[in-house]
Order: C-alpha cells, then structure tokens, then sequence
C-alpha cells in the first residue's frame, strides 16, 4: 500500500493551493483519511479529517479557510487550501486507516509529506 501525496510548493499568502493524495495498492474498505502538518520545531498536528461518509473535522486553526474532500471511487483525498496564512508553512502528510482484506484489521498508512511555503 503507498500513499502519494502532491500538489506542495510555493504560495503567496491569501491565494490558493491544493493538495491530493492517492492511495493504491491491495486495498479492501478505506476508512478515515486525513491531513496532517509538521511546521519546523514543532509537533506533528492534525488539520483536517474525513470520514469515509464524508463527515468531516477541522482545526481550529485552518477552520473556514480549508477544505477536505475524498473521492472513493479514486481512493484520494484532498485538502484545498484557501487563504493560506505564512504560519501555515509545513511538511502535510496524509494518512488513512484502510485494511488490506477482509480478515485484516484497520490500520493506518501514511503518505510521504508534501512541503507547503506560504510567503507573506
């Protein structure tokens, strides 16, 4: 099972930026997907999450200005970036809990990080 994130790079603060992820592999039901940021010297954080029926959480911190989606017939997850603030400025890793058989139990997977500049 991988987890391919892109979509990082460079943007100015108050525009827009999108981030995916796919996951591919042997895969039987995926469950939760997730965003998460580690910003330099600092913990890893969650920024948004999506239940597999589409509900959805958020920090506070990004709350009104990101957008999590998913697609399940893609398997990929998405985190639009509106607004986006200089302190936004961290590596974004997605994850999703997902089994791999039916026999198997769910755990969760992580993708590799995508690097998020936002200039002020």
């Amino acid at each position: 099972v991988q987890l391919q994130a892109s979509g990082g790079g460079l943007v100015q603060a108050g525009g827009s930026l999108r981030l995916s992820c796919a996951v591919s592999g042997r895969i039987f039901s995926v469950g939760v997907m997730a965003w998460y940021r580690q910003a330099p010297g600092k913990q890893r954080e969650l920024v948004a999450r999506i239940h597999s029926g589409g509900y959805t959480n958020y920090s506070d911190s990004v709350k009104g200005r990101f957008t999590i989606s998913r697609d399940n017939a893609k398997n990929t997850v998405y985190l639009q970036m509106g607004s986006p603030k200089p302190e936004d400025t961290a590596v974004y890793y997605c994850t999703a809990d997902l089994r791999t058989a039916w026999s198997h139990p769910e755990r969760a997977y992580w993708g590799q990080g995508t690097l998020v500049t936002v200039s002020s």
